[in-house]
């Protein structure tokens, strides 16, 4: 049985439609986001997933994550771990781009400019790598790897697995309950699928 590298970002809350930034407030899923965990855990248990028995499964403690992956059937198996946090946001939690922009005058970017009281980008960068390296040790030993976790800090992992600056995230839009897997490709680590949401679009 083939093993995977599984990216997976928390259903939607309210904060999420909102566009605020949702880093260490533990705010719970919708019952639209708990639907979207749902139908994505009816995906996993088809091919090529069949259900990862057998999976490492390393969850953020936030209720968001955790709550997603019960829904998609994995918490049994599930460790928390404060690596997959999402990004401390300090004085910009809770607030929208918008608000934050309009509060400092001008355009803001976070990949860019960062965030105020909070983590720097190379303390995020550093968790990323520490997240990298474990799922890289999982797929070492011929076993999935399945990470539940934050928009943020699962584009900050992506980033540095690809070997990228981190700031490379503001390139890879990541949507709520979507299913990405990490990899290689002619040797060289890849991204196989990024961003993935047809087990809800295609719901009738």
């Amino acid at each position: 049985m083939a093993a995977h590298i599984l990216l997976i970002r928390h259903g939607k809350t309210a904060w999420s439609v909102a566009g605020r930034h949702t880093g260490r407030t533990d705010v719970p899923l919708l019952d639209e986001g708990r639907d979207q965990a749902r139908a994505l855990g009816a995906r996993l248990r088809r091919a090529p997933w069949n259900g990862l028995a057998g999976a490492e499964v390393r969850t953020s403690p936030l209720s968001r994550a955790r709550e997603t992956c019960e829904l998609v059937g994995l918490d049994a198996k599930a460790t928390e771990w404060d690596a997959l946090c999402e990004w401390d946001y300090g004085e910009q939690e809770g607030l929208t781009t918008d608000q934050i922009a309009e509060r400092r005058g001008g355009e803001w970017v976070i990949w860019r400019d960062g965030v105020t009281g909070g983590e720097t980008l190379q303390q995020l960068s550093d968790r990323a790598d520490e997240v990298a390296a474990w799922a890289r040790s999982v797929r070492a030993e011929d076993r999935s790897a399945v990470l539940f976790a934050h928009g943020h800090v699962l584009r900050a992992v992506a980033a540095r697995w690809l070997g990228l600056d981190v700031r490379f995230a503001a390139r890879l839009r990541l949507d709520a309950a979507a299913v990405s897997a990490l990899g290689w490709a002619y040797g060289e680590p890849a991204l196989e699928r990024w961003n993935d949401t047809a087990h809800f679009e295609s719901r009738g």
